[in-house]
């Protein structure tokens, strides 16, 4: 499959088969590393990293990735780079994509990831903006395959702030993937509906089952808990209410008890508030497979840099 030259902002602009195709990529770069068998299919290429938000997972993600195949990364904080100061976002993308081959954007807005990518003529990625995360998302699903084998059938229960940017990307990808996907947060945390919407679209190509709901007994049946911190960054003001009408959807042993299977797993983007929304006895008791979600980030992102802009026939993939 060619992905050469495409950016990745959103699933939305990934069919189910370009998704699996970058999971499957993923699964052979992370066997091969485990090996210790590294590629160079980024071998000479410049990699532009632009962060606006910190990160621990995205960063290193990229990073090693980046290097793990013969690339160099370049690290670009907003005080590095005018992007959208004194220098307009237009301005700074067609200067960047002149000196790098590809661009990875974390930040606040999601029109400036957009802009990068129609003025630089890189690829460019979505490292996360306030409206998506497609990057974990790749890593979550990744995570699912190797717990249960496939995704396609699946449930999985997103529990907490269901209008961030996870939620909002779980939504995508599991509408398009087959996943049975319900979003358990309080009325006024529910995703747009114009979202929903989307994905319903997608989720009737799919098979895919979308249950919107505030009713705590939804969780029965789910193969995968997933939960995120109550205030995403940006939103620390908001801590004090988010606690409290977050606090009935906290992932604990009752909320897991009501699942009625065994094999149920947990899982969490990071970093996590252990004691809101999540308990650290389920924290730990999930830790294994949360931190193997964690890694997976390293080897969802190398491959979508790999298959959109690497050189596949110099890759170890």
């Amino acid at each position: 499959m060619n992905l050469k030259g495409r950016s990745f902002l959103t699933l939305k602009d990934y069919s189910k088969e370009e998704i699996e195709y970058l999971l499957d990529l993923a699964k052979n770069l992370k066997e091969k590393k485990k090996k210790g068998i590294l590629g160079n299919s980024l071998r000479g290429k410049n990699i532009a990293l632009i962060f606006e938000k910190p990160s621990t997972r995205t960063r290193c993600s990229f990073t090693i990735g980046c290097i793990d195949e013969g690339g160099h990364p370049e690290y670009l904080s907003r005080d590095d780079i005018q992007l959208g100061h004194k220098e307009s976002i237009e301005d700074t993308a067609r200067v960047l994509g002149r000196m790098f081959d590809g661009i990875q954007y974390r930040g606040y807005a999601h029109e400036n990831v957009e802009k990068l990518a129609k003025y630089s003529n890189v690829p460019v990625w979505n490292g996360l903006t306030d409206s998506y995360h497609p990057t974990q998302i790749l890593a979550d699903f990744l995570t699912m395959k190797e717990q249960f084998g496939k995704l396609e059938g699946l449930k999985l229960v997103y529990v907490g702030d269901g209008r961030n940017n996870v939620a909002n990307s779980l939504l995508i990808g599991s509408s398009k993937m087959g996943i049975n996907i319900t979003m358990l947060s309080p009325k006024s945390l529910w995703p747009s509906e114009e979202l929903v919407e989307t994905c319903r679209g997608y989720a009737r190509d799919s098979g895919s089952e979308i249950i919107i709901t505030d009713d705590i007994e939804a969780v029965k049946g789910a193969d995968v808990i997933y939960t995120d911190v109550w205030c995403s960054m940006g939103e620390e003001a908001l801590a004090a209410d988010r606690i409290k009408i977050l606090k009935p959807y906290q992932v604990n042993d009752e909320l897991m008890a009501k699942t009625g299977k065994a094999h149920t797993i947990v899982l969490h983007c990071l970093p996590a508030v252990k004691g809101n929304e999540i308990t650290y006895e389920v924290f730990e008791r999930f830790s294994n497979v949360i931190f193997d979600q964690a890694e997976n980030r390293i080897h969802t992102i190398k491959a979508v840099m790999v298959a959109t802009l690497g050189n596949t026939e110099n890759s170890q993939s």
